[in-house]
């Protein structure tokens, strides 16, 4: 990536129609570089919505925003380039079926072909090889995960992590692209409190280095800059927890189908 530190953001008034009607509206935001911010608000208020479109994946359809001097939605591919994604469903789901190891070997190849300009291309194999090792090593110290403490090592195949292990290989992964800034879907979902915990000091870790931050929650943590969906929103919403959170996931894939992802 080409910004070495995190990214300011700064919204007023934003919002993304899809489909079905408004995902969010009349959001605003304003965070330093290196910040966390925390996106909270009703299930199915547009929240996974709202964290595409900071990070350059969904255009917005009113209001305004910049991200690390990038003007949404002209430079949504420019932002795209410095942004990366963690656990966001329908768009960087794990296989269950891959091993760890395998998860993170796509992912360096993928980088070292795609992400690292033609340059890098033009190194000698071996030196290509062992800065992708570098990277995937610094990553996953950075996320916290120790193959060698996972039951099989790197062999541990995804469908045999536990929940918070699979949260710090989806944010390895998201890592190994070096982002200015990161975004991160359902972050403390389904967590006792013990690994919420240790969930936010990882998240936090990573702003303290540089990287800011963008996750959705159900409560922002202390001390976060935090941003809500659902102030705006004129729409009922259903009662049932679980389907208005299906629906906001549905909504952005939709959402996604309609305003152009890359």
């Amino acid at each position: 990536m080409d910004d070495s530190h995190g990214l300011a953001v700064a919204a007023r008034g934003l919002g993304l129609k899809g489909p079905r009607g408004w995902a969010f509206r009349g959001v605003d935001v304003e965070a330093e570089p290196g910040s966390l911010i925390a996106v909270t608000g009703p299930s199915g208020s547009g929240r996974t919505c709202l964290l595409l479109a900071l990070t350059g994946r969904m255009r917005p359809t009113e209001g305004t925003a910049t991200v690390g001097g990038r003007r949404l939605p002209r430079q949504m591919g420019a932002l795209r380039r410095v942004a990366a994604l963690a656990h966001v469903p329908g768009v960087t789901d794990l296989d269950p079926a891959l091993t760890v190891g395998e998860h993170l070997r796509e992912r360096a190849l993928l980088q070292r072909r795609f992400g690292d300009g033609l340059r890098a291309l033009l190194r000698p194999r071996g030196e290509r090889a062992a800065t992708a090792a570098r990277r995937v090593d610094a990553a996953l110290a950075a996320a916290g995960l120790d193959l060698e403490a996972l039951p099989k090592g790197p062999r541990t195949a995804v469908r045999d992590l536990e929940r918070l292990e699979a949260l710090r290989l989806e944010i390895a992964l998201a890592l190994i692209g070096r982002p200015a800034l990161l975004g991160v879907d359902d972050a403390d979902l389904k967590l006792p409190d013990a690994e919420r915990a240790e969930m936010w000091a990882l998240l936090r870790s990573l702003t303290e280095a540089g990287t800011t931050v963008v996750a959705v929650c159900s409560e922002a943590p202390e001390g976060a800059v935090t941003v809500t969906t659902g102030a705006h929103d004129p729409e009922p919403r259903d009662d049932d927890e679980k389907q208005a959170h299906d629906d906001d996931k549905e909504a952005a894939v939709d959402a996604l189908a309609e305003t152009g992802r890359s």
